[in-house]
């Protein structure tokens, strides 16, 4: 892992200081409309997939007969859930990163080259 330097204005220099460019940029509305888009897909995101998460595990704890009826041979209903679990967490990741990549890159690509043109880099 590369150390990064830390960069910080001298009196001299003229230049802001990297917080002070942070904190600029994160008062600007196109750093809230990054935050808005990404609360937007996070937040709903999360709160689907715990609801499904909780209801497979109060299946496993409360309704026994339902989770172990059998579906073909011996794969069962719990099985099938769990199995589901992971392929639901790759849906979420994937779904993720086609949304982040159109809807928040763009974005962040901005603020970040605003940034580090400020600072120096």
């Amino acid at each position: 892992m590369a150390k990064r330097r830390a960069r910080r204005s001298t009196p001299g220099r003229g230049r802001a200081s990297e917080h002070e460019v942070y904190e600029r940029i994160a008062s600007e509305a196109d750093f809230a409309e990054l935050r808005r888009r990404y609360r937007r897909f996070a937040f709903p995101a999360t709160i689907a997939f715990m609801v499904w998460y909780i209801t497979y595990i109060l299946c496993n704890l409360w309704a026994r007969d339902f989770m172990g009826t059998k579906v073909v041979g011996n794969i069962n209903v719990a099985l099938i859930f769990g199995l589901l679990q992971f392929a639901s967490t790759f849906a979420i990741a994937f779904v993720y990163s086609r949304y982040s990549t159109k809807n928040l890159d763009p974005l962040s690509t901005k603020l970040r080259n605003e940034f580090e043109s400020e600072i120096g880099q």
